[in-house]
């Protein structure tokens, strides 16, 4: 049985359901992160996890415990979760040392001097805070903040770590850095984690499974590689890394676009003929360039980006990206060109 269980959580505001039936399981030790543009109810679902939000339906358990049930109107405090909770707001306190601000949660807890003591300082090694430990925050960088905020969370000893998008306000540098230092520390304390962010290379980076919201829904979950490489759906493909989309007619098992006629190396599914025309979608990286023979295109742009070589490149109407090592020779702007669609997609028009 899986250590949290969230089973059909419904939130609404008004007339607008910012959550509807959220299904998700996740196990003890499991980095879930939570992916979707603004306003899908990820940090919904996190304010009702942490308690901040009661349920309009559905239940939350954690371990043998219930925490939220709309079936039985059950509520527990978030004082009384145990949750580490780090948010997007480096959230510490100027007045305070480093160690003061660890050390303050537990003091509420009222729990022993020396307990206290001990549980901050571990919490400050493991955070390598320990040699600032009577400095203030404000002489901290961004990334010192965060792991003030990160060490609070952990010396309370947290059931579950709940991350609210706590990278976003750093530098890319400080951002890389502290992805690892968050995936070493939740190998090393096992947490379970669940962790919200907008940001497609830190989910894959630092979680287990992805779980990918639209409009309080949830399109897909599973792996990194899997939502990458099998995406669900138009919407995840779209939102997780870069894409192409081309609207083609479909006759006779050939495709139909700017003017001509090909055979696609992959055809599209057979009820999608049958309709007549589909979305073509392809990765950047997994479109190459031909002398002769595949859809003929025209290079509007072209753009240097260190490893590769970007182009923007005209299909009849619609612009197409395309991805090339820097090291392999390509057509220059307004060049004619032909396209091959190594791995494409299909997705009906309706979608």
């Amino acid at each position: 049985m899986a250590y949290i269980e969230l089973e059909d959580v419904t939130k609404r505001f008004g007339v607008v359901t910012a959550v509807d039936r959220l299904n998700l399981s996740i196990e003890q030790g499991e980095c879930v992160a939570m992916l979707g543009p603004s306003g899908c109810g990820k940090t919904t679902t996190l304010r009702m996890f942490a308690g901040f939000e009661d349920l309009d339906g559905g239940e939350i358990r954690v371990g043998k415990r219930i925490i939220s049930s709309k079936k039985t109107h059950y509520y527990l405090p978030p004082e009384d979760r145990n949750f580490g909770m780090v948010f997007q707001a480096f959230a510490v306190w100027p007045h305070l040392t480093v160690y003061e601000n660890v050390a303050f949660p537990l003091q509420i807890r009222k729990l022993p001097k020396a307990e206290v003591q001990a549980r901050a300082e571990e919490a400050l090694k493991h955070t390598n805070l320990f040699h600032v430990r009577d400095s203030s925050p404000e002489d901290l960088s961004g990334g010192g903040k965060q792991r003030v905020a990160l060490a609070r969370a952990l010396a309370i000893r947290p059931d579950v770590m709940l991350l609210d998008e706590p990278l976003s306000s750093l530098d890319p540098h400080f951002r890389e850095e502290m992805r690892f230092e968050i995936k070493d520390l939740q190998r090393r304390f096992n947490h379970s984690i669940l962790y919200v962010t907008h940001d497609q290379s830190e989910a894959m980076a630092l979680s287990d499974r992805i779980l990918v919201m639209r409009l309080g829904v949830v399109q897909q979950v599973g792996t990194p590689l899997e939502i990458y490489g099998a995406p669900a759906n138009r919407f995840v493909f779209e939102f997780i890394g870069l894409s192409s989309f081309l609207q083609v007619a479909l006759r006779d098992g050939r495709m139909e676009v700017g003017g001509a006629s090909y055979a696609p190396p992959l055809p599209p599914p057979a009820e999608l003929v049958v309709q007549g025309g589909a979305w073509l979608a392809a990765r950047p990286n997994e479109i190459a360039f031909t002398a002769e023979g595949g859809v003929r295109a025209t290079v509007l742009r072209k753009a240097f980006l260190g490893e590769v070589m970007d182009y923007r490149v005209a299909v009849g109407d619609a612009e197409v990206r395309v991805q090339t090592s820097r090291r392999d020779p390509g057509p220059a702007v307004g060049e004619a060109c032909g396209l091959v669609f190594e791995r494409p997609r299909w997705y009906p028009l309706a979608e």
